[in-house]
């Protein structure tokens, strides 16, 4: 009898806790399982190709032609209470043939940029930073009658740390103010400075420039408009202290506008506008629009 009332006690008691399970809603339970992590990641991949081709008697005019882009983007950001880390990489690469003038690349960027920030208030924090620009491939100045090489993969490069304050009032603004932000201008090839005489400010038989007294301002700008329109915008200055002057101070501005059209056709326009007399006189800027196909995936869906 004893052995009897032990097993019915025990189920009683595996009854009763599998009715107080039963009763928590499952989406509730799929909720109370994604509140366990405290990463937010995201990936997006996307695709376009132009192609326009016409006979040798065609009489409106026109160039043979094919062009292919691709974009490569991600972000990992990490929050608990007063810690965050913020990581974003942005790998950009287009090529263009038109006629007979050969494959040329139409764009080309790598970008990463890593945060790490601990709160004060709700809105500034802590932060230090480390943030990287280059390219994938050789770029040519194709003004002369032969192409001239004027940049290469890591030539230049830059890479820019930040120590200082962040301001962030709510999820599209962001503004980092950093007093101390060394930068690193790698060239490493040293034969380049025979095409570009300044060598993007790296002297003359070297690979690497170091600006350790710097300031730096990074401000992002990143906006849902709506389920079919987004923008993405960075903004840059970066200022040499121990050469300062107004016309010496760099900015760079990045933005992105993606429209889509479909689950996974969209629209986007891109561009970069830099000012940097280390590179050239004047404002350079490069800007692309596409039709083409964009996967995108995150960890909260």
């Amino acid at each position: 009898m004893k052995k009897l009332f032990t097993l019915y006690f025990i189920f009683l008691l595996a009854n009763f806790a599998y009715s107080q399970e039963s009763d928590i809603p499952s989406d509730s339970v799929s909720k109370a399982l994604k509140d366990t992590t405290y990463w937010n990641s995201e990936l997006s991949i996307g695709f376009n190709l132009n192609q326009a081709s016409f006979s040798g008697n065609w009489k409106a005019g026109g160039v043979n032609s094919f062009a292919l882009g691709s974009i490569f983007s991600g972000k990992a950001n990490y929050a608990k209470e007063k810690l965050s880390w913020d990581n974003q990489v942005e790998l950009i690469y287009g090529i263009v043939k038109n006629d007979d003038l050969g494959v040329r690349k139409s764009n080309d960027r790598i970008f990463f940029d890593s945060k790490l920030g601990y709160k004060i208030t709700d809105k500034w924090s802590y932060f230090t930073s480390l943030n990287f620009i280059t390219q994938f491939t050789d770029g040519f100045d194709y003004t002369p009658d032969d192409p001239l090489l004027i940049s290469r993969f890591f030539a230049p490069a830059f890479l820019t740390s930040g120590f200082g304050f962040e301001y962030k009032p709510n999820e599209n603004f962001a503004m980092r103010l950093a007093p101390f932000s060394p930068r690193f201008t790698f060239v490493t090839d040293t034969e380049l400075i025979n095409n570009v005489p300044n060598n993007y400010g790296v002297p003359e038989g070297q690979k690497l420039r170091t600006e350790w007294l710097a300031f730096q301002v990074f401000m992002t700008y990143n906006k849902k408009f709506s389920d079919n329109l987004t923008l993405n915008s960075r903004y840059q200055i970066f200022a040499n202290l121990e050469t300062i002057e107004f016309r010496t101070i760099d900015h760079r501005l990045d933005f992105t506008l993606i429209a889509k059209i479909t689950r996974y056709v969209d629209v986007t326009f891109t561009s970069i506008n830099v000012y940097d007399i280390d590179m050239v006189d004047g404002i350079q800027f490069s800007q692309a629009l596409a039709l083409g196909i964009l996967y995108k995936v995150n960890n909260k869906k």
